[in-house]
C-alpha cells in the first residue's frame, strides 16, 4: 500500500555506450525504478545495492502537503494549456528537486500509462493523495473538467495552507512568553530563593506567610526537582500517547483548546473557514452534499466541530435542512446559520459558502495581526504576577525588618 512505502538510497554500478564505467547514488522506492531510469539514460545496470538514507537526506527529500499544492497547482496549468495528463505529470517529475516527488509521479504517470484511473493512480501512490483530492480528481474525469478540478484543488490547498501557518503564529507567541516565564520561575526558585532563606534563617525571625509559601515551594523544586521533572515527562508522554490512540481524550483536548481565551476563537474561526471552503469545493464539483459533508467533517482539523459535523450529516441525511443540521449542532456561530439558510433558499449554497471562508479567513487574519496589542496588556499582568509576585515574597521580610529597626 501506498502508505509503506518508504524511498531509499540506491547505489550503482553500469557502463555507457561508450564503454565508460559509472557510478552514482539514486533514490526511489523500488529497484526497477532505478534500473529503468538508467536504461532511459543507456546505462548498462552491472549492480545495484540498496542503502537506507540518512535523516538529512529523507528529510531534504520528502514529499510534503505542500508539494502537493504546488503540484496541483502547476497541472492545473498545463492541462488547461492543452498539455496531456500523462506527459504534465513527466515533466513536473523530471523537474521537481526530491526524489520522492519525482518517484511518485513517475508511478503516477506509469499507472495512466497502462489504463488506470488517474484518480486511482493518485490514491495508489502517497496517502497525501487522500479521499478527498481524488474524489475531486475522479469527478473531474468523469465529467471531463479535469483543469477545472485541478484549479478548486489548488486554490483550497493554498487557502487551507494559508489558514493553517495563521494559526500556527497566532498559538506560537503565547506560547514563547508562556515557556519564557515558567523557565524564569523555575531557575529563581531553585538558585535566587535559597538564597534569600539563608539570609532569612540567620535572622531567626517569623516570616510572612507568603515568604514561607514560596520558600517551601522552593525546597520542595531543589529535593524533590529530578522525581517532578520525570514525573511530569512521563505524563507529557501518557498524554501524548493517549492523544493519539485515544479518540476520546483528543476529542477531551480538542474541546478544551476551543474554550481557550483569545486563542480558542481563532483555532474555531479556522475551523469553520475549512470546513466552509471544503463542502463549497465538493459541492461546485458535482459530489453530492451527504459526500462532501463526510470529507469536509475529516479536513475541520477539530475532533470536537467534527463531531458536531458527523451530527449534522445525519440530521441531513434524514431530511432535514443544512442550516437547521448545524444549528442543532450548537457549535457554529449564528452568521454562518443565517448565510447557509439564504444560500439554501436562493440556490446558491456553495457561493455562500465560500463566502462564509472568506469572511472567517478575513476575521483570522484581522486577529492574528492584531495578536501583539491584544495579548501585550494579559502578558504583562502575567509575568508582572508571577515574577514580580516571587520578588514581593522575598522582599517582604526585608520591609519588616527596616519597619522593626525604625
Amino acid at each position: 500500500m501506498a502508505k509503506d512505502r518508504k524511498i531509499r538510497y540506491y547505489r550503482w554500478r553500469g557502463i555507457n555506450p561508450t564503454g565508460k564505467r559509472l557510478s552514482g547514488v539514486m533514490l526511489g522506492f523500488q529497484e526497477q525504478e532505478i534500473r529503468a531510469k538508467l536504461g532511459e539514460q543507456q546505462i548498462q545496470v552491472r549492480k545495484i545495492k540498496r542503502h537506507q538514507p540518512s535523516t538529512l537526506s529523507k528529510r531534504r527529500n520528502q514529499f510534503m502537503a505542500t508539494d502537493v499544492s504546488a503540484i496541483t497547482r502547476q497541472l492545473a496549468t498545463m492541462v488547461n494549456s492543452g498539455v496531456p495528463v500523462v506527459q504534465a505529470l513527466k515533466l513536473i517529475a523530471q523537474s521537481h528537486h526530491k526524489a520522492e516527488a519525482r518517484a511518485t509521479l513517475t508511478m503516477v504517470s506509469n499507472q495512466v500509462e497502462a489504463g488506470s484511473s488517474l484518480a486511482r493512480a493518485l490514491h495508489t501512490s502517497s496517502p497525501l493523495f487522500d479521499d478527498f483530492y481524488c474524489d475531486l480528481v475522479a469527478t473531474g474525469e468523469q465529467t471531463g473538467h479535469l483543469a477545472e478540478a485541478f484549479n478548486r484543488l489548488a486554490t483550497y490547498r493554498e487557502k487551507n495552507e494559508s489558514m493553517r501557518q495563521k494559526v500556527i503564529k497566532a498559538m506560537i507567541y503565547p506560547s514563547m512568553v508562556t515557556l519564557t516565564a515558567i523557565i524564569v520561575t523555575v531557575l529563581m526558585l531553585i538558585f535566587v530563593i535559597p538564597q534569600f532563606a539563608n539570609i532569612f534563617k540567620s535572622f531567626g525571625a517569623e516570616l510572612p506567610w507568603f515568604t514561607q509559601w514560596v520558600i517551601n515551594v522552593s525546597n520542595l523544586m531543589i529535593s524533590h526537582g529530578p522525581y517532578l521533572a520525570l514525573g511530569l515527562l512521563l505524563a507529557i508522554i501518557f498524554s501524548i500517547t493517549a492523544y493519539r490512540k485515544s479518540d476520546k481524550h483528543k476529542l477531551r483536548v480538542h474541546r478544551l483548546l476551543l474554550m481557550i481565551p483569545i486563542v480558542g476563537p481563532i483555532m474555531r474561526k479556522a475551523a469553520i473557514a475549512r470546513f466552509a471552503r471544503t463542502l463549497a469545493t465538493t459541492f461546485s464539483s458535482g459530489i453530492p452534499l451527504l459526500s462532501g459533508l463526510e470529507a469536509a467533517g475529516r479536513t475541520a482539523g477539530n475532533r470536537f466541530i467534527e463531531q458536531a459535523i458527523e451530527g449534522a450529516h445525519g440530521n441531513t441525511a434524514a431530511g432535514m435542512p443544512l442550516h437547521l443540521a448545524l444549528r442543532h449542532s450548537g457549535v457554529f456561530p449564528e452568521l454562518m446559520l443565517q448565510m447557509v439558510m439564504i444560500g439554501e433558499e436562493s440556490g446558491s449554497i456553495d457561493d455562500m459558502l465560500n463566502k462564509i471562508a472568506i469572511t472567517y479567513e478575513d476575521d483570522v487574519d484581522n486577529t492574528v495581526d492584531n495578536l501583539g496589542k491584544i495579548l501585550e496588556p494579559l502578558i504583562i499582568l502575567f509575568l508582572g504576577g508571577l515574577i514580580g509576585g516571587l520578588l514581593i515574597a522575598m522582599y517582604m521580610p526585608v520591609f519588616k525588618l527596616m519597619s522593626v529597626v525604625g
